[in-house]
């Protein structure tokens, strides 16, 4: 059952102390700017890390030092007045305030063991599925052997695959026969991170499926999708088992060639870090996650960022992971624009996902994820969040799912 409580008690301690880390980042900001200002640069001169001297700097010390003296007071009295460990239950809005925030610094709230990082797990209505057979049964009693997987996109939790009514998850249940479970993640970690637990995590779910599997298939919302590929990339290294029974694998709107928007972020970083006068600037858009940075080129592999500055601009010259041999793939992608072939469908796409990258379609054939158009499908006058409850896009996975299923049981019928 869903409670409604916006914020739990046992949050305030954590969001204090982000207030106090943020206010001392803000004045580290400032304090950086005012020097280099006062230092009378060139436009294009070279900006000073260097901490302002004298009463300047005497009086940015004095404010970082008052921040963690109030901060720890704070911490102090609310660890005397709430309690250590969260309460049972789920608050939908606190969910979806506590996702939205692990995409944007959900890194940080990793390393800072921070009460409000999400771990990741396999939920139903928001309850953590805890994974061995018996508590399985008793979680899933009605379980069949068509297991279907969903996984949300950034800055979201599994809860908001529910839009306006509408599962697609809970709707193939229904419809198809399939037990929908759904993947829970802090989407501000690197796509490979996620990729490599996710994988994990379903090698322990189909050993301990209370009745036989026969298939698996996964859906991938937006980011969902690249946590995905990366899951069956390291599945395949691995050679984990759940991949042989992976028989579908449907993305919606996912960004197969990385986000515009992100590589627009990234552009923005580099003029304002081209100026001391603004160089300090270039730090606020330092804050995004290893989640968001990943969408610029769509990087799927620890290759793909170790050893580099991911704020940096770099040039996508690393190797595009093909999609999981002997798995149907299917991508749909959605287009604010009325028709196809309009100049809106080309620039705009979903909003967010140009509608190329979302169905793996590049003029580059090594980069082309060579999905077939029976495998393809763009819902007009659908942006990026609309994909969720789409009517159009649903009856499409339908059709593809069950017929793969109808396939299986009659190998001699075509695709």
């Amino acid at each position: 059952m869903l409670k409604y409580s916006p914020i739990r008690a046992a949050d305030l301690r954590a969001y204090s102390r982000l207030a106090t880390d943020a206010t001392i980042a803000v004045t580290d900001l400032l304090e950086n700017m005012h020097h280099n200002i006062s230092r009378l640069p060139g436009v294009l001169g070279t900006a000073s890390e260097e901490p302002a001297r004298g009463i300047t700097g005497f009086v940015y010390r004095s404010v970082r030092g008052v921040t963690r003296q109030v901060g720890s007071s704070i911490d102090f009295v609310l660890q005397k007045v709430t309690p250590t460990e969260l309460p049972a239950g789920v608050s939908r809005q606190r969910e979806i305030l506590v996702s939205a925030l692990n995409g944007v610094i959900g890194d940080y709230l990793a390393q800072t063991g921070s009460p409000l990082q999400i771990k990741m797990s396999l939920r139903r209505e928001g309850i953590p599925l805890v994974i061995d057979r018996e508590s399985l049964q008793q979680a899933i009693p009605e379980a069949s052997g068509k297991i279907l997987v969903l996984a949300h996109g950034l800055c979201m939790g599994d809860l908001q695959w529910n839009r306006q009514g509408h599962d697609h998850g809970q709707s193939l249940s229904q419809d198809a026969g399939y037990t929908p479970v759904y993947l829970h993640y802090n989407s501000g970690l690197h796509v490979s991170t996620n990729g490599q637990e996710f994988s994990a995590l379903l090698e322990q779910l189909l050993r301990a499926w209370p009745v036989p599997v026969e298939q698996v298939s996964i859906i991938g919302y937006s980011m969902g999708g690249l946590i995905a590929r990366s899951a069956c990339e390291h599945a395949r290294r691995s050679k984990f088992t759940w991949l042989k029974s992976l028989r579908e694998l449907v993305f919606i709107g996912t960004p197969h060639y990385g986000s515009p928007l992100e590589r627009n972020g990234n552009r923005l970083d580099a003029v304002l870090g081209a100026s001391p006068y603004t160089a300090a600037l270039s730090r606020l858009g330092k804050v995004r996650s290893a989640g968001i940075t990943d969408l610029r080129h769509a990087n799927l592999d620890d290759a793909d960022w170790q050893d580099r500055d991911r704020f940096k601009s770099h040039a996508r010259n690393h190797e595009v992971l093909p999609l999981p041999r002997g798995v149907r793939c299917y991508a749909i992608a959605g287009s604010v624009s009325k028709k196809a072939g309009s100049l809106g469908e080309r620039l705009a796409g979903d909003g967010l996902v140009p509608v190329h990258s979302a169905l793996g379609m590049h003029r580059n054939l090594k980069k082309n994820l060579g999905l077939p158009e029976s495998r393809r499908w763009i819902g007009y006058r659908t942006n990026h969040l609309g994909l969720l409850n789409s009517q159009d896009a649903y009856a499409r996975i339908r059709e593809w799912l069950q017929t793969d299923s109808s396939r299986r049981r009659n190998p001699a019928k075509t695709a």
